[in-house]
C-alpha cells in the first residue's frame, strides 16, 4: 500500500470533525435535518480551510446507504461513502474548472445532468477553482444553476469570489470559510502527533501553525516534513525546515540596526544567507518582524496579533521602550520600498545589504530633533533687485524699446544726420535708495519660473516661440497666465497648449491650468517703472487737413533728443504711428503728425515689409512658420 500523505489521512469525514468553521458545520446540519436542500452552494475561503472536504462531506450525507433520508453524519462504510472517499463514485462529479473552462465543456456537463442519478438519491456536481471559468461558461450555466433537474445539486468552490459573476453568486446559498483560528490548529495538530508518535514540542507545534497562516492543510503538510527527522523536533529545525528566518536572527538584527554597527549588521546577513535564506526572504521576514515590533510598542498585551514565541515576544516588548513609533514605522516604510529593488535586480544580495544600510542613517536621524515646520516657500537670499536695473523681456515689441535703463550710452546717429552738439541734459533725479529685503515677495521667482517652464516644454520650436514672443504675466496657485502678442500666434500657441501644461506642472510641482491671451505689454515693467507715466494716445491724423497745410520748418539748432525709458505705446497709437511714418515716406505728408510716438531713423532704406509694426508679425523659428494659420 502506498504512503498516505496526513492532509489526506486526516481529512475530515463528517461535519463534527470539521475544524474552526463551526458557524458552517451548524448551518448545513440543520438544512439536512429539516431537509431544506438549496440547488446550488458556493463555498469560497482561503486555502486549506475545508472548502473542497464540506463538498464531499456534503455529498456523503445526501446519499449515504444506511439512513433512508439525508443525514448530518454519514457512514463512512458503505459503498456510496466509499466510493466518495476515493472520488469515483458515478453519481459525484468532481470538475477542475482550471482545465474546463470553455462553453463545451459545461454545455456537456448540463446535457449529462439531465439524466436520473445511478446509485444515489442526489447527482452532486463539485466545481472546483470555479473562478477560472469563462464568462461565456457562467452565463451558459445560469438557467441550469436557477432551475436545475431533479435531485441535481451543484457545489462550486473559489478561492477569489470577486471573479465569479454576481448573476452567478446570487443563485447559490454563500459560504464563507474562515482561516483556521491558532488555538483550534495547535489542538488538531497536536492531535496528529499523539496519533503518529511524532517527538515534537510543544513550543514547534504551536510555530508550525503560526507559519501555516490559517490553512490547516499547510500545518498538515509541515508537520508531515517534520517527522521525517529524527529526535525532538525544535523551533530551531522548524525554522531550518520552513526556509523562513529565525525570530531570534530578526531580534539580532534590529538590535544591530539600534546599535549602529554596520560590520555586525553585513555580518549578521552574511550568515543567513549563508545558510540558505533568500535575499527576499529576509527582507519580507523583516519587514514582518518590524510590524510585530510596532506592536510590541503599541499594545504589548496583544500577543495574539503576532506570530512569535513567548520569550521572543517579551523580549521584544523590552527592547521597544528604547524606539519611538516614528522610527519604527519610518524603517517598515524603507524595507517596503527596498522590495521591488532587490526582487528584480541581477545583484539581490547587493540590494539586500544597501537597503539594510539604509536603516542605520533612519534611526540615527530619528534620535535626532524633528526638523522645523516646513515654510511655503523659502525666504529670499538674494536682495531685492532695483528697479531701474530690470530690462525689458525679449517679447517686448520693437517699436515700444527706445534705448532703457536711466543712463544709457548714446544711441548710435545716422551718417545723413547732422552731427550736433548734444545740450546740457537737465539734472536728473538720484536713483531710488534700496528697499529693504522683504521676507518673500510675490513675484521675485516670476522669471525663473518661465525660464523654467520654457525648458521643460518638449518641442524646440515651441521652446523658441515661446522664448522670444511670449511672457508670463501671473501666476496662482491654480492658473498660470501666458501672453502672446498677436491673435495669430495666440492660435498657434493653443494647438500646444496642453505640452505648456504638462512643462509648468513640472516645474511647479502641482496640478495648475495654462490661460493664454493676447498682451503686448509686460506687466513685470509696468511694475518696475511705476514713475513713468504713459503718453496721451494723439487723434487719428486727418489727411486731407495734412495734405493742405504747409510743411513746418525744422528749427535751427534742434537739441538732441533725450533718451529716456518710455512704457509700451498702446496698440492703437502704434498703428497711427506707422501709418503717418509709411504716408512721410510716401510724399502724402511732410512731417509726423505732433505728439505721435517718436520714430527711429535708420541709415538703411526701409523696405514696405519693415514697416509693419513688430506685433503684427513677429518673427518666428523656422519650424514653426508653416504652422501659421494666417
Amino acid at each position: 500500500m502506498s504512503y498516505e500523505p496526513l492532509h489526506h489521512k486526516y481529512r475530515p469525514q463528517t461535519f463534527a470533525d470539521l475544524v474552526g468553521q463551526t458557524a458552517i458545520a451548524t448551518t448545513l446540519t440543520n438544512a439536512l435535518h429539516q431537509e431544506r436542500i438549496a440547488p446550488a452552494y458556493l463555498f469560497c475561503g482561503p486555502r486549506g480551510t475545508g472548502k473542497t472536504s464540506s463538498a464531499r462531506i456534503l455529498a456523503k450525507s445526501l446519499n449515504c446507504l444506511s439512513a433512508p433520508k439525508p443525514t448530518h453524519s454519514p457512514c463512512g462504510v458503505c459503498d456510496v461513502c466509499q466510493a466518495i472517499t476515493r472520488s469515483s463514485a458515478l453519481d459525484v462529479i468532481e470538475i477542475d474548472a482550471a482545465s474546463n473552462t470553455g462553453v463545451d465543456n459545461i454545455r456537456e456537463l448540463i446535457e449529462k445532468s439531465q439524466f436520473a442519478p445511478v446509485q444515489c438519491r442526489y447527482k452532486v456536481y463539485v466545481i472546483d477553482e470555479c473562478h477560472m471559468l469563462s464568462t461565456s461558461a457562467f452565463n451558459a450555466l445560469l438557467k441550469t444553476l436557477e432551475e436545475p433537474p431533479d435531485r441535481v445539486i451543484f457545489v462550486l468552490a473559489t478561492t477569489d469570489p470577486q471573479r465569479v459573476l454576481p448573476t452567478i453568486i446570487s443563485r447559490c446559498q454563500r459560504f464563507d470559510f474562515r482561516r483556521i483560528p491558532l488555538a483550534d490548529m495547535v489542538s488538531h495538530l497536536t492531535h496528529i502527533a499523539e496519533l503518529e508518535t511524532i517527538n515534537i514540542n510543544p513550543a514547534a507545534v504551536n510555530l508550525v501553525a503560526q507559519i501555516a497562516q490559517g490553512g490547516l492543510r499547510d500545518a498538515e503538510s509541515l508537520l508531515d516534513q517534520l517527522s521525517l527527522l529524527a529526535g525532538e523536533i525544535t523551533i530551531e529545525r522548524v525554522w531550518d525546515l520552513a526556509g523562513s528566518v529565525p525570530e531570534q536572527d530578526l531580534f539580532h538584527l534590529l538590535q544591530a540596526i539600534k546599535s549602529q554597527h554596520p560590520e555586525t549588521l553585513l555580518e549578521q546577513t552574511r550568515q543567513l544567507l549563508e545558510r540558505g535564506r533568500e535575499p527576499l526572504i529576509v527582507l519580507q521576514n523583516l519587514t514582518g518582524f518590524y510590524r510585530d515590533f510596532l506592536i510590541a510598542k503599541t499594545a504589548p498585551n496583544r500577543q495574539d496579533l503576532v506570530a512569535l514565541t513567548p520569550d521572543t515576544w517579551n523580549a521584544l516588548c523590552e527592547f521597544a521602550q528604547s524606539w519611538s513609533s516614528q522610527e519604527i514605522l519610518a524603517g517598515q516604510q524603507h524595507l517596503r520600498a527596498c522590495e521591488l529593488q532587490v526582487k528584480n535586480t541581477t545583484q539581490p544580495r547587493l540590494w539586500l545589504e544597501v537597503g539594510l544600510l539604509g536603516l542605520l542613517s533612519l534611526s540615527q536621524t530619528d534620535q535626532s530633533s524633528p526638523p522645523p515646520a516646513h515654510s511655503p516657500r523659502p525666504p529670499a537670499q538674494t536682495p531685492p533687485i532695483p528697479p531701474a536695473v530690470i530690462s525689458p523681456p525679449p517679447s517686448q515689441p520693437v517699436a515700444n524699446a527706445i534705448l532703457p535703463t536711466a543712463t544709457p550710452p548714446r544711441p548710435p546717429v545716422s551718417e545723413n544726420l547732422p552731427t550736433q552738439a548734444p545740450s546740457p541734459s537737465p539734472a536728473k533725479s538720484p536713483p531710488p535708495a534700496p528697499t529693504p529685503q522683504a521676507p518673500d515677495p510675490p513675484d521675485l521667482n516670476l522669471s525663473h519660473l518661465w525660464q523654467q517652464g520654457i525648458q521643460l516644454v518638449q518641442f524646440p520650436g515651441t521652446q523658441a516661440l515661446l522664448s522670444q514672443h511670449g511672457q508670463l504675466l501671473s501666476c496662482s496657485d491654480r492658473e498660470i497666465r501666458i501672453g502672446l502678442p498677436s491673435p495669430g500666434l495666440l492660435k498657434l500657441t493653443q494647438k500646444y497648449q496642453d505640452k505648456i501644461e504638462i512643462a509648468f506642472q513640472t516645474a511647479l510641482g502641482k496640478p495648475v491650468k495654462v490661460r493664454l491671451e493676447i498682451a503686448t505689454s509686460s506687466p513685470e515693467l509696468a511694475q518696475s517703472s511705476p514713475a513713468v507715466q504713459p503718453r496721451p494716445t494723439p487723434p487719428p491724423p486727418d489727411p486731407i487737413l495734412n495734405s493742405r497745410q504747409p510743411p513746418a520748418p525744422p528749427p535751427e539748432n534742434p537739441p538732441a533728443p533725450e533718451f529716456q525709458l518710455a512704457p509700451p505705446a498702446p496698440p492703437d497709437a502704434l498703428s497711427q504711428a506707422t501709418q503717418s511714418f509709411a504716408r512721410f515716406f510716401a510724399g502724402e505728408i511732410v512731417s509726423p503728425e505732433p505728439g505721435s510716438p517718436p520714430l527711429v531713423l535708420e541709415s538703411e532704406p526701409l523696405s514696405p515689409d519693415r514697416l509693419m509694426p513688430a506685433t503684427d508679425e513677429p518673427e518666428l523659428p523656422p519650424e514653426l512658420e508653416e504652422d501659421l494659420p494666417f
